[in-house]
């Protein structure tokens, strides 16, 4: 066995190789990076690069940014709108360090902060086009907007009953919870919280298992609001996840989103209907409400108003009734007057006496009035009428009266 070294000689040995083997070389790389921790009064950050096979860490390195590069860390903050954390995928430029007592290390130098932002992107853009691709019965791309199952839904007339999943105590919650409860009008609400876990891996995992508790008793509720407060793009997430985004899309309860702000659209936001802010979310179902009281109270007015115009047209048509029927009386008045004077006239042109002055006579029998000649007998005892004049007669003969003139 050979002698054996001290470990300080093994370790400057080492030192030595790497330098000379990468002094004055800088290396882009592309990485996950995990175990961030930053400390901004220092201004270090510590981290580790990672690379997966699947689930599976495959190579694994500690890197680290030091006083002089830590304003990187900040500029990919500031450009990027989210926190330099665990789990983003970055490029940045390294330089191969190593340390007797921390080992190696990859210094950063500098970030690609569009390769992040570019990441972030595409990612979505898969979940998407998967989304689309998978699910053609309830997703559908119509003219630049996704038309799901859920959005589609109509919403209830009136917005009583909501169930409300967010973070406990998290700004989000109180923003909704004070909107939708002092709201001017004064209407009220019945608000069922669904407490949940908003930001980290399982996130999505937990904010399903809340849909599936309300879709349990999906009868009695008018909606679903989903809300948390503004953040970074990395915050978001969860609700980029192709299970919950795929949930969300064929939900049959209507989903009201509050989860972002303007720059931030998550793909669940797409599959619902997105308000934005929490803020937003409670007035937009106030809104909602008064757009019914407001429709009931024109009906209302409408209602009355043909009332009133019914009851005028009515008024009018009576009197326009009453004008005709007493045309029709005042006519039937006319005709029967004019009716009665010609059965006047008629009546005193057939009256005996009118008869008896043109010449006429009547003959009675027993006081009856002959009109039979064949009543009458011999020796029959007759009364002749003529104008002034009575001739009383007895039959002695009667004869035909074949040759009747013209009278």
């Amino acid at each position: 066995m050979p002698k054996p070294m001290r470990l300080s000689i093994l370790v400057n040995e080492i030192q030595e190789t790497l330098e000379n083997r990468f002094e004055g070389e800088d290396f882009w790389v592309t990485a996950e990076i995990t175990d961030v921790k930053k400390y901004s009064n220092k201004r270090w950050c510590f981290l580790k690069f990672i690379e997966k096979e699947g689930k599976a860490i495959i190579t694994e390195i500690k890197g680290v940014f030091w006083g002089g590069t830590y304003y990187q860390v900040e500029k990919f903050e500031q450009q990027t709108r989210q926190p330099f954390s665990s789990g983003l995928e970055i490029t940045c430029l390294v330089r191969v360090r190593f340390h007797q007592r921390y080992g190696l290390t990859l210094e950063v130098l500098e970030i690609d902060f569009t390769y992040a932002l570019g990441k972030l992107e595409m990612d979505r853009q898969a979940v998407l086009a998967r989304l689309l691709q998978e699910n053609t019965e309830s997703i559908q791309l119509i003219d630049g907007q996704y038309a799901t199952r859920n959005n589609s839904l109509p919403l209830s007339m009136v917005i009583q009953h909501v169930a409300l999943i967010t973070a406990p105590g998290s700004d989000g919650q109180r923003d909704f919870l004070q909107e939708i409860e002092k709201n001017r009008y004064g209407y009220g609400f019945l608000v069922s919280e669904y407490l949940v876990q908003i930001q980290g891996d399982r996130s999505s995992e937990l904010i399903m298992q809340q849909l599936q508790h309300i879709q349990s008793g999906k009868e009695k509720f008018d909606v679903v609001v989903i809300v948390r407060g503004g953040g970074s793009q990395t915050d978001f997430k969860p609700f980029d996840d192709y299970e919950l985004s795929k949930y969300v899309a064929s939900f049959p309860i209507p989903i009201l989103t509050g989860i972002g702000h303007d720059r931030n659209t998550s793909i669940v936001d797409m599959m619902a209907r997105p308000n934005k802010t929490p803020t937003k979310v409670a007035t937009y179902i106030v809104d909602h409400n008064f757009s019914f009281e407001q429709e009931v109270i024109a009906l209302k007015d409408r209602f009355f108003s043909r009332i009133q115009e019914i009851m005028q047209s009515e008024t009018q048509n009576f009197y326009t009734l009453k004008e005709s029927i007493a045309k029709i009386i005042i006519t039937y008045l006319q005709n029967r007057k004019s009716n009665i004077e010609a059965i006047e006239r008629l009546v005193k042109n057939l009256s005996p006496l009118s008869i008896l002055s043109k010449g006429f006579a009547i003959v009675t029998m027993d006081d009856q009035i002959i009109t039979d000649p064949g009543k009458i007998k011999k020796q029959s005892a007759l009364k002749t009428i003529l104008k002034s004049t009575i001739i009383h007669t007895t039959v002695t003969e009667k004869t035909p009266y074949e040759n009747q003139p013209d009278l």
